[in-house]
């Protein structure tokens, strides 16, 4: 491994994906809104510009971003690696959901 990039990943998803697996787990449909990286560094809270910079490096380089994320390999080095789905199905209840009320006049 001396000199080799490794990275790791449980997953490779898209958003979308991500959110409709949510939806399913939590059983409550969940909207995915999707922001510009200019979009997500301007909402203004401590780490946005980060965030958004690291989205858009996932947006534009995404091949780079991935092939070095390979979900087999890094299920090799570590066999406890879990998936999205084996994650929600840990973690699902404790996620908040707001949910939005509609008042009827």
């Amino acid at each position: 491994m001396i000199a080799k990039t490794v990275g790791i990943a449980g997953d490779q998803l898209t958003c979308r994906e991500m959110v409709a697996m949510m939806s399913d787990k939590i059983g409550e449909e969940i909207i995915y809104n999707e922001l510009t990286p200019d979009q997500f560094r301007n909402l203004g809270f401590q780490g946005a510009d980060d965030l958004g910079n690291m989205f858009q490096f996932y947006r534009d380089f995404d091949d780079a971003c991935n092939t070095t994320r390979d979900v087999a390999f890094s299920k090799e080095l570590n066999p406890e690696l879990k998936s999205f789905s084996m994650w929600l199905d840990k973690y699902a209840a404790e996620i908040p959901i707001e949910r939005e009320t509609s008042k009827v006049r």
